[in-house]
């Protein structure tokens, strides 16, 4: 029963998200910050808690072995700060979106991987120890590397906090992970059975964050559907693809390239939309209304990477 719930993590998203579109107020609970535990928001609780999940089935070979491929590594976090911004501005340009959509497309764009990139790869069959160390490695870069790509691209600079960005990461990402390899290393039999409902419990906190950020934009993204849905469609398209194909070309094997594939086509939406709501980054714009709009790919961009992700990674887990 668990294989075939996780087997249909693309059909449960959906549903999720039809849910959070009707009754939003059922899923805003997990994104919209009001509710924290010991000072934590309820959504890095949620993230933290999956990283958890994924740092259990991982063993301290798993991380001596990336010393064997920083190809792979290299490659994949080029590959995501090179197509992700490319593709978001060729996007934007051809379909002539409006100001406020494009600087928001080309934002996401220009954004790390995500954490629910980890859980798909894990689903997927992928490399998850490269998955993780790809999401932190690219979290690093992006402090310097959204702002400047953002600048180039969108012709408007965006102001991160990098203290809090790197201290989000360590919390969210790297002390869960290790926390969860540490407890496979001491209790191996209780992680084990552990493992056997972690992809339940991953893909029900997944499944609520991205509902949580649907359900708070649902004004915005009814305004603008059509082509927001295409703009974000396109995007993530082109990751996955892009992020697949070149990484075989450069002659990665196929759990690696599923891995960078999930990685470059999955972005940090809830960083986008965070850093489009800054007041540094809203003071580029001309007017409010346009400033309004650039959070708004971001909440899109969090429903398609992981449908087209969990389509992937379940066809992917099938083949084995």
């Amino acid at each position: 029963m668990l294989n075939r719930i996780t087997n249909n993590f693309a059909g449960l998203t959906i549903a999720g998200v039809a849910l959070a579109w009707f009754f939003p107020s059922a899923f805003t609970w997990m994104t919209d910050g009001r509710i924290s535990v010991a000072g934590q928001s309820l959504l890095s609780l949620a993230l933290g808690v999956i990283m958890l999940a994924m740092g259990l089935t991982l063993t301290f070979e798993d991380y001596r072995g990336l010393a064997k491929m920083p190809r792979a590594l290299l490659a994949g976090v080029a590959l995501q700060f090179t197509i992700m911004p490319l593709s978001g501005f060729a996007v934007a340009k051809m379909l002539g979106l409006e100001p406020g959509l494009a600087v928001g497309l080309i934002l996401v764009a220009c954004c790390p991987g995500g954490t629910a990139s980890n859980i798909v790869t894990y689903i997927a069959r992928g490399h998850v120890a490269l998955s993780v160390a790809m999401t932190m490695a690219s979290t690093l870069a992006a402090v310097v590397l959204t702002p400047l790509l953002t600048g180039w691209l969108a012709g408007a600079y965006v102001e991160i906090d990098r203290l809090n960005l790197l201290l989000n990461m360590i919390a969210v990402v790297l002390v869960p992970v290790v926390l969860g390899t540490l407890l496979n290393r001491l209790f191996p039999r209780a992680a084990e059975r552990v493992s056997a409902v972690l992809p339940l419990v991953a893909i029900v906190l997944v499944i609520l964050i991205v509902g949580g950020i649907v359900g708070g934009a649902k004004a915005q993204i009814a305004e603008h559907a059509g082509v927001l849905l295409l703009a974000t469609f396109l995007l993530h398209a082109l990751g996955f693809a892009l992020g697949y194909g070149l990484a075989r070309v450069l002659g990665l094997g196929e759990i690696e390239a599923r891995t960078i594939s999930i990685e470059v086509g999955m972005q940090n939406s809830g960083l986008g939309s965070g850093l489009a709501k800054t007041p540094a980054f809203a003071a580029q714009f001309a007017s409010v209304q346009q400033a309004a709009l650039a959070p708004v790919p971001a909440a899109i961009s969090a429903v398609w990477h992981v449908l087209i992700g969990s389509l992937l990674a379940g066809w992917w887990r099938r083949r084995g």
